[in-house]
C-alpha cells in the first residue's frame, strides 16, 4: 500500500475472480464488460466504494494487467494476489495483509456494481456507533457489501481458500442496516446477468 491505512476505514474490493458462469472458458471477463455509462462492471463497482471511502485496495488475479490499470486509473490502490485460484478467502486476507492497521474495512464484490454510496457510508457509521460486524438489508433481505470493525481482523485472517467471510455472518453478532438500495442484490454471474441491467 502506499497511503497508510491506520485509523481509516478501507475498502477491499474482490475483483479476482475466474467468472466462469459468466464465461466457462475464461475468455471473456465478466468484470472489463461494459455497462450502459461505459464503466466496466469492477469500475463501476470501485467508483462507488471510492464515493464512500478515502481508501479503496482492489485485488485482482495475476495477469488481469488491464483491470489492475483501469482500477488505478480511478483511484484504487491495486494489489495482485498470487495464490487468488485458491478462492475469494485466499484474495481478502491478501487485502486484509496489507492493511492490517485499519479501523476497519467494507469488503465488497467487484461484480456488484449497483450498491449506492450512501450504503457504504450507512455501514461505516454503524461501525462507528460500536457495531463489530455490519449488513445492509431491503426488502427485508441481506446483501453486500459487509462491514467489519478491526475486533474482527484475527477472524477474518483465519480464513482460506474459497471460504469467505460470510461464516462470521453466523459467528457473531450482526447489525442489520435497512438501505433503499437494490443494487446490494444485483450481481452479475452470467451474460444473462449483465443484459438484464443494461
Amino acid at each position: 500500500m502506499r497511503r497508510n491505512a491506520a485509523g481509516q476505514f478501507v475498502g477491499i474490493l474482490l475483483a479476482a475472480g475466474r467468472g466462469l458462469r459468466f464465461d466457462p472458458t475464461g475468455a471473456q471477463n465478466k468484470l472489463m464488460q461494459p455497462l450502459a455509462n461505459g464503466d466496466a462492471v469492477a469500475v463501476a463497482a470501485a467508483r462507488n466504494l471510492l464515493a464512500a471511502l478515502p481508501m479503496v485496495l482492489a485485488v485482482v488475479r495475476p495477469g488481469a494487467d488491464a483491470l489492475a490499470a483501469q482500477l488505478r486509473a480511478i483511484g484504487c490502490e491495486v494489489i495482485e494476489c498470487p495464490d487468488a485460484a485458491l478462492g475469494m478467502g485466499a484474495s481478502l486476507v491478501h487485502a486484509l495483509s496489507h492493511t492490517r492497521a485499519a479501523a476497519g474495512w467494507i469488503i465488497a464484490l467487484a461484480d456488484m456494481p449497483y450498491v449506492q454510496p450512501a450504503t457504504c457510508t450507512a455501514l461505516i457509521a454503524a461501525i462507528r456507533r460500536g457495531a463489530d460486524i455490519a449488513v445492509p438489508t431491503c426488502c427485508g433481505r441481506r446483501g453486500n457489501p459487509v462491514a467489519f470493525g478491526s475486533v474482527h481482523l484475527p477472524d477474518l485472517l483465519r480464513l482460506g481458500g474459497d471460504q469467505g467471510a460470510r461464516s462470521l455472518l453466523t459467528a457473531y453478532p450482526v447489525t442489520e442496516i435497512a438501505v433503499d438500495d437494490a443494487g446490494i442484490g444485483r450481481d452479475i454471474d452470467t451474460a444473462a446477468d449483465l443484459g438484464a441491467l443494461r
